[in-house]
């Protein structure tokens, strides 16, 4: 079978495929009570050996810096992190985890399996070792960075 437009067919099936993804992880975190812009922010907060600036993380998650201001105030509220002082300039502020932010991680991770299980569920081990090698393929190409 020839798909006529095959490019664009895998786009849009790539699309639903997130789409699908992002509603499953969205049903897994409703019971932690974090949203999934909060996971992400959550999860970056990890590959720094130091607490990060709030324009690291913004960087990082490829997202202007109002943004993280916002998740990290709903992340603060809840006292998942908190801004502390950087100890080498006063008018740096820093984000950490708070235990409860350590606590909520732990059941991220539980969450993301499971949403990923649910995903892949139809595939055997040897298409998941290819769909990673795909997948690896994609996000190693040069890319421009989108506007």
């Amino acid at each position: 079978m020839t798909i006529p437009d095959a490019d664009g067919f895998l786009a849009e099936q790539l699309l639903r495929l997130t789409r699908r993804l992002h509603r499953i992880q969205k049903r897994q975190l409703e019971p932690v009570g974090i949203t999934p812009a909060q996971s992400r922010l959550l999860r970056a907060l990890v590959h720094y050996d130091t607490p990060p600036r709030m324009a690291d993380l913004a960087d990082r998650l490829e997202v202007v810096p109002r943004a993280v201001t916002t998740v990290v105030d709903g992340l603060e509220a809840v006292e998942l992190v908190r801004r502390v002082p950087d100890p080498t300039n006063r008018r740096v502020i820093r984000i950490e985890l708070t235990e409860g932010g350590r606590a909520a991680l732990r059941e991220l991770r539980s969450a993301r399996r499971a949403a990923a299980e649910e995903i892949l569920a139809p595939l055997d081990t040897e298409q998941r070792a290819e769909l990673t090698v795909l997948l690896n393929a994609l996000f190693e190409a040069p890319r421009e960075r989108d506007c």
